[in-house]
């Protein structure tokens, strides 16, 4: 990119590093994750829309049967880790595990690329990745935190839940309520921080990586980048099905009593 050619690497590496924002501090709005993921999000449905539109009970084209796999694999997931009613966990699994792999998928486009075109369009910062953003994976997993607390009041009812917060693990013994209390609080919040924080490490660190293979002269940055990229597209699928898997562990667990 001509423009990267004009700044020190400090100046690069910040520069891909900074959202297009509006706002500031906690109020602050990353336009380019909210489009990104609405891009992605779209796409996903534009994808599904399509393959039920030219589905046929007949023998199945290559597309059909791709989109086919993906959904057995899904269902069969759930059916392994959810023992509760699946009419809605399956779809959430399905939507959970396609969207971040279309996040994560972003990363494999040259680094360059798209800011550069911002750039001729006049939008001075450009982050693709909505994955790379805390903002965007604290977003998913605090929706699955909710659902969390859904699904436990729908499984063991209101006064089950109590009863679990108030006397799970250590008993009810009045004086040992509030270890018990403060066991599962800590618990509760350390399922959507850990979702959030997992999935954002591993694509924030592989995009800096791939920042920093960038920096590289033309002529020698294709290898070490074509190496990064062939590893990343292991690491990509795997970070949307562990994100899946442990939605679905995570509602199994709020669902079933202990």
């Amino acid at each position: 990119m001509a423009s990267g050619a004009e700044r020190t690497p400090t100046e690069y590496v910040t520069h891909h590093l900074t959202h297009l924002k509006v706002g500031d501090g906690l109020w602050a709005l990353h336009l380019d994750t909210i489009f990104y993921s609405v891009f992605c999000g779209l796409l996903f449905i534009g994808i599904f829309y399509m393959a039920a539109r030219r589905a046929t009970a007949g023998v199945p084209g290559k597309f059909q049967a791709f989109i086919e796999l993906i959904l057995e694999f899904i269902d069969n997931s759930v059916k392994e880790s959810f023992h509760g009613p699946r009419a809605f966990v399956a779809p959430l699994a399905l939507t959970i595990f396609v969207l971040v792999l279309f996040w994560n998928l972003l990363d494999i486009l040259p680094v360059d690329l798209l800011p550069w075109l911002g750039e001729l369009s006049g939008i001075p910062y450009m982050r693709i990745v909505p994955s790379a953003d805390p903002n965007a994976t604290f977003g998913l997993s605090i929706t699955v935190f909710f659902l969390i607390l859904i699904y436990s009041v729908k499984g063991k009812g209101w006064g089950g839940f109590g009863k679990e917060l108030l006397f799970h693990p250590f008993g009810s013994f009045p004086l040992l309520i509030p270890f018990n209390l403060l066991l599962n609080l800590v618990e509760f919040v350390a399922k959507p921080v850990s979702l959030a924080m997992r999935l954002f490490g591993n694509l924030y660190a592989a995009e800096l990586i791939f920042i920093l293979i960038a920096m590289l002269p033309w002529y020698l940055n294709w290898i070490p980048g074509s190496a990064w990229a062939l590893f990343h597209l292991l690491v990509i699928p795997l970070q949307a099905f562990i994100f899946m898997t442990l939605t679905v562990v995570y509602l199994s667990l709020a669902y079933e009593e202990h």
